[in-house]
C-alpha cells in the first residue's frame, strides 16, 4: 500500500507531464484531459424477417462495442445483447408480435446515450409462386396439380376462358392439387395458380391449359363391308370407323358363327389368301381403340376359285435390261417435302444455274425474278467468297444423303458479273452487269488454274474446265468425275437453251440462238471437259455429260420455231435428229463421246379437254382428271395412246410415245447415247391419281432403260406424288426396294392394268411387281410367265389406305403362297400394289 501510494504521489507531481496519459487511464471517464464514452450510434435499422429482427446501425467512433435494448413496449427497453459490430440479428422473437428497439454504445469511458428507437414485427415470407403446373382434361372436367411453395398456407386457382388474361379465382385449396368441375367438354380453360400465407399472396404461376372432354368410346362397328372372291384369296373391304386405330379380321366356315381372328390391320381393307377354292367363308370385322372393341360389323361372305382373270400380264424373263439407280431422281433434294422418299440423284437446275458465276457464286433469276443478280444461290447456305461454293455444298450434302449429283455448267455465254442485288435494267441484253464464260482457259489465257481466281479487273472471262477443275480439287482424292466414285457427279449443259430468249432475255436478248450456234456451243464446251482427262486421267476419267437439257416437246421438235428447221411428224428432219448428227459427228472427229445423256424435261401437257394435268393440284378431282392424270405416263411409250393435247392433235396427230422416238433417232444417228428426263411433272400431286402416274413413271423410266430421271417438286404440297417412289423404294419401311433388272411385261388390257416386273441381282430367286389399276373398278389380275417360288409380300396404296396418312406410304395388306408361273391377285379401283416374292 505505501509503494502504491507513493506511486500515486509521484503521478500527482514529480511526473505529470510524463504520464499524465498514464495516469487518465484510471479515471472513470468524462477526464477533460483524457478519452471520451462514444457518441450515440445513428442509423439504426431494425429489418423483419421469419422468427427474426435483424439490426444495423452506423458504427460509433471509439466504440468496443454496444448495448442492444428491446421491449414489446415503447420506450421501455431493456438490455439483451452486447455485439461487438454494428450488426445484430435477434431470434428470440415471436412472428407477429412487435418489437421496439434502442443501440447504445459503450468503451471504456462509458457507454453513450440510447439512440433513436426503431421497431419491427417479424412473419412468415410472402410464399414463391408456384411451379410446375399442369392441367389434367377430364370429362367435363380438369385436374390440377402443381409443386408446393415453401411457407404456403393455401392456394389461390384462377381460371380463365382467353388465354393469358381475365383470371377469376375459382377455389382456395390448402393442397396441391384441384379438380375444377362440372365443365363445358370442348371449351378450352386457362389456369394460374398463387401461394397464400399470412404474409400475403405470391404472383401468379406459368399458364397451363386443357379442353375437357368426354370419356373416349369404343369405335362403332365397321359399315359396308365387302368380300370379293379371286383365286385362293378373299379381298376385304369396309368404311373406316371413326376414332379405330386397328381392325380385327375374323372368319369362319360357317354362316353366322364360330368366328376367329386372323388378322389385326391398322387400314381398313385386308387380302385373306389363306383360303381354299371352292369352300364359303364368313368374315365380320370389330373396330378398336384404346377405349375397346366395337361389336362385329355386319357379315360378308365370298368363295374363291380359279375366276377368270380381267387382265393378264405377261412377263418374258428372258428379255430384261439393268435399271439405272438414277431413274429415282429429284431436283433440291434438301428442299423436298420431308422425309425424302430414299432418292438416289439429285439435281441442282433451273433457270437460276444458266447466269451463275462459280467465281463468286453470284446468279441471275432471270425471268423467275425481275432479271435479278443477287446472292440468292449462297443466302445464308454458303459464303459467296469462296469460289463454287454454292455447288461444294450441294454435291456434299447429297454425299451426306448418299447421293449422286447433276449440276449444271453455264454454256448461254454469260454469267453474273458479282453478287451485289441489281434487277438488270432494260433495253436487253445489258451485258453490263455480266462477265463473258469461256469453255477453255487454255485458249484464252495462260495462267494455270487456280482456286483463287483474279477479280474480272484482272481476267473478265469465267472459264468452265476451271470449274470443273476446283470442283475436283474440292472433293480431292474423290474423283467425283472418275471411274467409280462413290457418290459421282454429272454435268448438265446449262438449263433449257430452247427458252433463252424468254427465260433470259437480260443476255440472250429476245432472239434464241439458232439450232446450229447451239451445237456449236455443246461442242466446244464438251471439248472442253473430256479434254481434262488428259492432264487429270484418273480424276477425269469418265466425265459424264447430260445436254441439251430442252424444256419439252417443242425443243426437241422444232427447237422452239427454228427457222432453219423443218420439222414433219414423223421425218428425221427435228431438231433432236440435227443435233445427235452434230454431236456424233464432232464425237467421231474427236475419238470419244462429246455428249453422253440426251436430256430433256416433261412436263405433260395433255388434258381433260380444258384443264392441263399438271395444274390439277386439288384433293378432290372428277373422273375426267383422274384418267387424264393416270394415262398421261403412256405418252412416253405408247404407240396406240394419244393423249387429249396440243401435240397430239395439232401437231403429231396421234400418239407422242416420245422415248421411242427418241430411241429410234439415237439408234439411226447416236447410237450409245443414253436418255434423261431431268425435271417432269404429271400433276395430282395430292390425290391418289398422282400416286398412280408417278408409279407408272418409274415403272417406265426402268422398262425403257433411261439412264435417269429427276421429279420436279412443285410449289405447295405433293405427298401423293412421293408416295408412287415409295411403292419401288423402301415399301416395306425396311429398306426393301424394286429390283435392279427389268424384266420385259405386256398387259392384255393397258388402259386399265400395268405390271412391272423385275429381278435382284443380289438376292437370287427374288421377284418383285409393282401393279398399277389406274381404272375405276377392281381388276382380277393374272401375272404369266416368270417363275416364282416362295411368299409374296404385299404392299398396298389406295385412297383408302392413304387417307390421314403422313407421309402417304404403302401398308402391308398380308403374304400370300406362290409357286409355279403364275400369281393371280384382284388389284383394288385407283391403286398401286408391290409385290416382293423372296
Amino acid at each position: 500500500m505505501k509503494f502504491a501510494g507513493r506511486i500515486l504521489a509521484f503521478c500527482s507531481w514529480a511526473a505529470i507531464v510524463v504520464y499524465v496519459g498514464g495516469c487518465a487511464a484510471y479515471g472513470g471517464g468524462g477526464n477533460p484531459g483524457g478519452g471520451a464514452a462514444p457518441a450515440a450510434p445513428t442509423g439504426v435499422v431494425a429489418a423483419a424477417a421469419n422468427t427474426q429482427v435483424n439490426l444495423t446501425w452506423n458504427a460509433s467512433s471509439g466504440a468496443t462495442s454496444y448495448y442492444v435494448k428491446r421491449s414489446t413496449t415503447s420506450g421501455a427497453e431493456a438490455q439483451i445483447a452486447t455485439p461487438s459490430t454494428n450488426s445484430y440479428t435477434d431470434s428470440a422473437v415471436t412472428n407477429g408480435t412487435k418489437y421496439f428497439y434502442v443501440v447504445s454504445a459503450y468503451n471504456t469511458y462509458g457507454q453513450s446515450g440510447n439512440s433513436s428507437e426503431v421497431s419491427a414485427t417479424p412473419a412468415l415470407p410472402v410464399p414463391a409462386a408456384p411451379t410446375g403446373l399442369t392441367a389434367t382434361a377430364g370429362n367435363a372436367q380438369v385436374m390440377l396439380a402443381w409443386t408446393a411453395s415453401a411457407g404456403a398456407t393455401s392456394y389461390n386457382v384462377k381460371r380463365s376462358t382467353t388465354n393469358g388474361s381475365g383470371y377469376q379465382t375459382v377455389s382456395s385449396p390448402t393442397t396441391p392439387s384441384f379438380t375444377d368441375k362440372p365443365l363445358t367438354n370442348g371449351t378450352t380453360y386457362y389456369y394460374v395458380v398463387t401461394a397464400v400465407n399470412a404474409s400475403g399472396e405470391s404472383g401468379a404461376s406459368a399458364q397451363a391449359s386443357a379442353t375437357p372432354a368426354a370419356a373416349p368410346q369404343p369405335p362403332a362397328a365397321p359399315t359396308g363391308l365387302t368380300a370379293t372372291a379371286g383365286n385362293a384369296q378373299v379381298s376385304l373391304t369396309w368404311t373406316a370407323s371413326a376414332g379405330a386405330t386397328s381392325y380385327h379380321v375374323k372368319r369362319s366356315i360357317t354362316n353366322g358363327s364360330g368366328y376367329t381372328q386372323i388378322a389385326a390391320p391398322t387400314v381398313a381393307n385386308f387380302l385373306d389368301t389363306t383360303v381354299t377354292n371352292g369352300t364359303a367363308y364368313f368374315y365380320v370385322v370389330s373396330a378398336l381403340n384404346v377405349a375397346g372393341e366395337s361389336v362385329n360389323s355386319s357379315q360378308a361372305t365370298a368363295t374363291p376359285a380359279n375366276i377368270a382373270a380381267d387382265v393378264t400380264i405377261t412377263v418374258g424373263p428372258t428379255k430384261t435390261k439393268p435399271i439405272s439407280p438414277y431413274i429415282y431422281g429429284t431436283n433440291f433434294y434438301s428442299g423436298n417435302t420431308s422425309p425424302q422418299p430414299n432418292f438416289t440423284l439429285d439435281r441442282d437446275g433451273g433457270n437460276r444455274w444458266t447466269a451463275y458465276n462459280w467465281i463468286n457464286n453470284g446468279s441471275n433469276a432471270g425471268s423467275d425474278y425481275f432479271y435479278e443478280n443477287d446472292n440468292y444461290l449462297c443466302n445464308g447456305s454458303c459464303t459467296a467468297s469462296i469460289p463454287a461454293e454454292a455447288v461444294r455444298t450441294f454435291i456434299a450434302a447429297d454425299h451426306t444423303a448418299g447421293l449422286a449429283s447433276l449440276v449444271t455448267f453455264q454454256m448461254q455465254g454469260y454469267v453474273s458479273i458479282d453478287t451485289a442485288t441489281v434487277q438488270v435494267p432494260m433495253p436487253f441484253p445489258n451485258l453490263t452487269y455480266f462477265r463473258p464464260v469461256v469453255s477453255k482457259k487454255s485458249s484464252a489465257s495462260n495462267v494455270p488454274f487456280t482456286l483463287a481466281p483474279p477479280p474480272a479487273t484482272t481476267d473478265k472471262n469465267v472459264y468452265m474446265d476451271e470449274f470443273a477443275w476446283a470442283l475436283d480439287q474440292k472433293f480431292s482424292g474423290l474423283d467425283i468425275f472418275g471411274s467409280n466414285p462413290a457418290h459421282p457427279t454429272f454435268i448438265s449443259l446449262d438449263n433449257e437453251p430452247d427458252l433463252w430468249s424468254s427465260t433470259h432475255q437480260e443476255i440472250q436478248g429476245a432472239t434464241n440462238p439458232s439450232s446450229a450456234n447451239f451445237i456449236t456451243k455443246t461442242i466446244a464446251l464438251s471439248k472442253a471437259l473430256k479434254d481434262l482427262k488428259t492432264p487429270y486421267p484418273t480424276q477425269f476419267s469418265n466425265v459424264v455429260i447430260f445436254g441439251p437439257v430442252n424444256y419439252g416437246f417443242n425443243g426437241i421438235y422444232s427447237w422452239q420455231g427454228d427457222t432453219t428447221l423443218n420439222p414433219t411428224p414423223n421425218g428425221a428432219d427435228w431438231f433432236a435428229d440435227k443435233y445427235l448428227a452434230g454431236i456424233k459427228a464432232a464425237s467421231t472427229t474427236y475419238g470419244a463421246p462429246l455428249v453422253d445423256v440426251y436430256d430433256f424435261h416433261w412436263y405433260s401437257e395433255a388434258t381433260d379437254g380444258t384443264t392441263r394435268v399438271t395444274s390439277m393440284t386439288g384433293s378432290s378431282l372428277t373422273d375426267a382428271q383422274v384418267q387424264a392424270i393416270v394415262q398421261s405416263p403412256r405418252s412416253l411409250w405408247d404407240t396406240t395412246f394419244k393423249e387429249d393435247s396440243w401435240i397430239s392433235n395439232n401437231v403429231l396427230g396421234g400418239p407422242i410415245y416420245i422415248l421411242g422416238r427418241l430411241q429410234a433417232k439415237i439408234a439411226a444417228e447416236n447410237p450409245g447415247m443414253k436418255i434423261s428426263i431431268t425435271e417432269y411433272e404429271n400433276g395430282g400431286f395430292n390425290h391418289i391419281a398422282g400416286t398412280i402416274a408417278q408409279a407408272d413413271n418409274l415403272g417406265i423410266f426402268g422398262s425403257e432403260g433411261l439412264f435417269a430421271a429427276n421429279f420436279w417438286p412443285p410449289n405447295g404440297t405433293y405427298s401423293y406424288t412421293l408416295a408412287g417412289f415409295r411403292a419401288y423404294r423402301d415399301f416395306d419401311g425396311a429398306g426393301s426396294n424394286f429390283g435392279d433388272t427389268s424384266l420385259q411385261s405386256a398387259s392384255s388390257d393397258v388402259a386399265s392394268v400395268v405390271v412391272y416386273a423385275s429381278t435382284d441381282s443380289t438376292a437370287p430367286g427374288r421377284v418383285v411387281f409393282v401393279a398399277i389399276n389406274r381404272s375405276n373398278a377392281q381388276k382380277v389380275t393374272a401375272i404369266d410367265g416368270q417363275t416364282l417360288s416362295g411368299t409374296a409380300h404385299l404392299y398396298q396404296m389406295t385412297a383408302a389406305t392413304s387417307q390421314g396418312q403422313s407421309p402417304v406410304q404403302p401398308v402391308s395388306i398380308g403374304t400370300m403362297a406362290v409357286s409355279g408361273s403364275t400369281l393371280t391377285i384382284t388389284l383394288p379401283a385407283y391403286s398401286v400394289t408391290t409385290i416382293d416374292i423372296r
